[in-house]
């Protein structure tokens, strides 16, 4: 017997961004508690895990010296241990320790510094997958070499992630939750259909729509290069980080759009596919068995390279 859903939206700021839920609520549920709720899954995630906030959880680990185990709280290691899986499985192509980079090329909380960048350009460094080292039974981290982590490529994923999960805790059958780009659906829309989730075009001035993705049970994350730049002469360098080249990545990889079944992943794996480019990031995107669409800046325009059932052309 079919359950009569009352749609309902949801929303507010976090993270210098918006959260948003678009819901099929069932009679009696307490809409205040669950709004409450959702707002509340993603401030943890930012009070743990944000380098904006000197004293976040992960900006704690990040101050410790190299060696000394330090106490980090349950959700701030889910994500440092995924971080590290995809780090291994992508050969370091997804690194969460290159705060250094980020912070040198002024997309983290300081300016950009010059003699920061020219000291780190061209040189590889072991990734984090190496150098730290997780006592998840213990809740616990310590750094075996100087590291800066940044999670701006995973823990967005994990927020959403959670908001789904209180979704569920309170029994709701419709959902579409979301944090900037990052999305997670489940089950339809109140009215049976699929959810419609828009695949935004790679534009550097405006916010286009590219194309439309049916979304039933699964996440959908974007990387690209089109939302936070810096122009050096007359190349534009994205926001994403390369270990290999110590800096950001090669320019080419406009958007990368991964399907997966939670968020965390297809955050994450949306900016290794976009590190390694179109040969090796659709290899990393098949053996995943992951949908994923690569979009290809080229001469004549956008290239499009389409992995998995949803993306085929």
């Amino acid at each position: 017997m079919s359950i009569d859903l009352t749609p309902v939206k949801m929303g507010g700021p976090v993270m210098g961004t918006r959260w948003s839920a678009d819901l099929g609520i069932p009679e009696g549920t307490d809409t205040a508690a669950l709004e409450a709720a959702l707002a509340t899954a993603v401030m943890l995630v930012d009070e743990q895990m944000s380098t904006w906030k000197p004293e976040s959880d992960l900006m704690r680990l990040n101050a410790a010296p190299v060696g000394v185990w330090v106490d980090i709280p349950p959700d701030l290691m889910r994500v440092l241990a995924r971080g590290l899986d995809i780090g291994r499985i992508s050969n370091g192509a997804f690194d969460i320790g290159l705060g250094d980079l980020v912070c040198a090329w002024g997309f983290g909380a300081m300016a950009p510094d010059e003699a920061a960048i020219r000291s780190r350009l061209g040189q590889p460094r072991r990734p984090a997958h190496e150098v730290l080292e997780l006592d998840e039974a213990g809740l616990r981290a310590r750094k075996m070499a100087a590291l800066q982590i940044d999670l701006s490529g995973i823990a967005k994923g994990y927020g959403v992630d959670q908001m789904m999960q209180v979704c569920k805790d309170f029994d709701i059958p419709s959902a579409l939750v979301a944090l900037d780009g990052e999305l997670c659906a489940r089950g339809t829309q109140p009215d049976g259909t699929p959810w419609s989730v828009v695949i935004e075009k790679p534009d550097y001035a405006a916010r286009l729509p590219l194309s439309m993705l049916e979304l039933q049970d699964g996440a959908v994350a974007t990387s690209g290069d089109y939302r936070h730049w810096v122009d050096v002469g007359q190349t534009r360098f994205c926001h994403t980080m390369d270990h290999q080249r110590g800096g950001p990545v090669q320019p080419g990889i406009a958007a990368v759009t991964v399907v997966a079944s939670d968020c965390m992943t297809a955050d994450a794996m949306a900016t290794a596919v976009q590190v390694l480019g179109v040969e090796k990031g659709g290899a990393l995107a098949r053996n995943a068995g992951l949908d994923c669409l690569i979009l290809e800046r080229g001469k004549s325009g956008l290239r499009q390279h389409g992995i998995g059932r949803l993306f085929q052309t």
